[in-house]
């Protein structure tokens, strides 16, 4: 299914074909270049990136790459093909022919899906606007450049689907999409993990690690909606997203590798003697990852949720692989454990399926990161290095749900304030390690040449060469 590059905008939907709606958008287009140029990725307008473009939705041979200047790429609006014979697989409506245009008892709640969601795209291009000033190669450079312009599109998908389905109160959501700003006191991104700052390039691998790795697994719940234009949205987003997850778990993997390589060749564990070596300490980069799984695994939601239990009977969102689980899809009177205190302990309880859907989702995640870190940990085995990683517990500095604001440790005890203020500096970063980290960064342009604390990836992109020239200054 081939994307029309012709058009103004280009897409797959036959946009053409709806005038209203081609206006609709082409009003909105310099509206969302015009939020680029002030908030995409700083100093970058005029270099030439190697970046990959959809130009089918096909599994296979679906991108193609060349050097593009970002302001020039063509985002636009792109679905999986129509399944005709698509039905709605969970909930109240479970075996109905999946809805082609939005039901109006099911409007409100669609427009909120799809406005979170949204949201979310802008939000984490502003977090990393800065990061190409400090790039540690022209690789890198390269990734993050096309993680930002992805996210690009990955609004336009949403803004699509505002404006196509929900007329004037969806072309008001899309502006307000580009009005917000991440971290601004005023008028903050929707979700508390993306008005966060991603100051460096460690919080940059481990946000696209943990945080994107999040956005897979809403967008897989998103891609069983019974309303099928959302769902085959989402499918296409999906292809996209796996780039973006791939960038933090080799970026880390990186860092991780060269900080034992100096280890071995410094023979020393000493945190003191690595940082003037100039690599980040295993325990720092523990620190950084208790940190942005935490952050993570609040935007899940809360433990119980009556929103939850209302997308899933409705038929609006699903859980991870639907399709593929063994119960009757509806789960009335099903239950499902979560943790809970009493008596002063974490203790767990079965609770309604129907309403602990968000922790469903929230353990599916768990369980994927979880495989990533015990990779990370391979690279240090192989190292010869008596030290693991370890995702902390679910119930660790956490802000929303049952444990917000209660003082867990990484491994799970209940403890109080004194303790969390004693130990708090070994678990989470500290001013000092992030200023540690910010010290290291610095531009790298030179092709082939990485900085110091990290290692080089083992192959190009695209298969090209490690010191190819991914971007071009002018």
């Amino acid at each position: 299914m081939s994307i029309d590059y012709q058009e103004r905008i280009p897409n797959n939907v036959n946009l053409a074909q709806d005038k209203t709606l081609q206006r609709a958008l082409e009003h909105w287009q310099p509206e969302f270049l015009s939020w680029w140029r002030e908030m995409g990725p700083d100093g970058s307008t005029d270099f030439d990136v190697y970046l990959r473009t959809a130009v089918s939705v096909d599994r296979d041979g679906w991108a193609q790459f060349g050097h593009v200047k970002m302001p020039d790429y063509r985002w636009g609006i792109f679905l999986n093909p129509a399944d005709p014979n698509y039905k709605i697989n969970f909930g109240e409506h479970k075996g109905e022919a999946a809805w082609q245009e939005v039901p109006g008892e099911h409007r409100a709640n669609l427009r909120r899906i799809i406005v979170t969601q949204g949201d979310t795209e802008p939000a984490s291009v502003e977090q990393q606007r800065h990061l190409g000033l400090t790039a540690p190669s022209l690789y890198d450079l390269r990734n993050l450049f096309q993680v930002n312009v992805e996210e690009g599109r990955h609004l336009w998908a949403m803004v699509y689907l505002l404006h196509r389905y929900f007329g004037r109160d969806g072309r008001e959501e899309a502006e307000a999409l580009l009005e917000r700003r991440s971290g601004d006191a005023d008028n903050p991104r929707i979700l508390g993990a993306f008005n966060e700052k991603t100051p460096d390039w460690l919080s940059f691998f481990m946000f696209t690690y943990f945080t994107d790795r999040d956005g897979k697994f809403q967008l897989c719940a998103l891609a069983e909606s019974g309303f099928e234009p959302l769902a085959r949205t989402t499918k296409f987003m999906l292809t996209e997203e796996a780039h973006h997850m791939f960038v933090g778990e080799a970026g880390v993997g990186r860092i991780i590798q060269r900080t034992c390589q100096v280890m071995n060749e410094l023979k020393t564990a000493d945190a003191s003697r690595l940082r003037a070596a100039g690599v980040i300490d295993l325990p720092t980069i523990q620190r950084y990852l208790n940190f942005h799984f935490s952050v993570t695994i609040d935007l899940f939601g809360a433990d119980q949720s009556s929103n939850a239990a209302t997308f899933f009977s409705s038929g609006l969102k699903g859980r991870f692989e639907e399709t593929k689980l063994g119960d009757d899809h509806v789960l009335k009177g099903d239950a499902y454990p979560i943790l809970i205190l009493q008596d002063g302990r974490i203790v767990e309880q079965q609770v309604s399926a129907l309403s602990s859907l968000n922790e469903r989702l929230r353990d599916d995640y768990i369980r994927d990161s979880v495989a990533g870190v015990g990779r990370w940990n391979k690279i240090i085995e192989k190292a010869g290095i008596a030290f693991r990683l370890l995702a902390p517990h679910k119930a660790f500095n956490r802000k929303i749900g049952t444990f917000a604001g209660v003082r867990v440790s990484p491994t799970g005890e209940l403890i109080d304030e004194a303790g969390w203020a004693c130990r708090e500096r070994d678990w989470l970063p500290s001013e000092a390690d992030r200023a540690f980290v910010t010290s290291l960064m610095g531009r790298v342009t030179a092709p082939g040449k990485f900085a110091n604390w990290i290692a080089p990836p083992a192959v190009g992109i695209n298969r090209q060469p490690v010191e190819f020239e991914y971007v071009r200054f002018n």
